[in-house]
């Protein structure tokens, strides 16, 4: 929360960064590029805490645009929990895929938990669509609308 509480922290993943260089023409990719993009600025606001990971570095260091790899590695410097790889994650992304998803969304999925995020934002339906206990999935959209009362 927003104003002297504990902030609200947050992990968003690889397609959830990339949403703004996909194809703009689907009403819902403009609506998660809008919301992706409040979401940042809260977090540059001081009103969200952001949480990157040695997966999202990795995926983000397989990008072939430049300029899109340039712009999305600066938000390493700006989160204020940066994962690396442990037991504890591998560990924990293992359990996620027996439950279908794949490794790389497995390891996001454990290094946010692991980093105490509380919400995974995401825009990809397969990660949306399972059930995860251990932290609250959203889409960029869900989480403005459940955030932007309280902060």
């Amino acid at each position: 929360m927003y104003g002297g509480a504990e902030l609200i922290r947050v992990y968003l993943d690889n397609c959830c960064f990339n949403r703004p260089y996909d194809e703009q023409i689907l009403i819902k990719v403009r609506l998660e590029t809008q919301s992706k993009m409040n979401i940042q600025q809260w977090v540059l606001d001081g009103k969200l805490e952001l949480v990157w990971s040695f997966i999202l570095e990795y995926e983000n260091d397989k990008n072939p645009f430049v300029e899109r790899r340039k712009q999305i590695e600066k938000w390493q410097n700006i989160a204020i929990v940066d994962c690396s790889l442990s037991n504890e994650i591998l560990s924990k992304s293992k359990e996620f895929m027996l439950l279908g998803l794949r490794e790389k969304d497995s390891y996001h999925i454990a290094c946010a938990i692991s980093a105490n995020a509380d919400y995974f934002i995401t825009t990809d339906a397969k990660i949306l669509n399972k059930r995860i206990s251990e932290i609250k999935v959203v889409s960029p959209v869900d989480f403005v609308y459940l955030a932007e009362e309280s902060i």
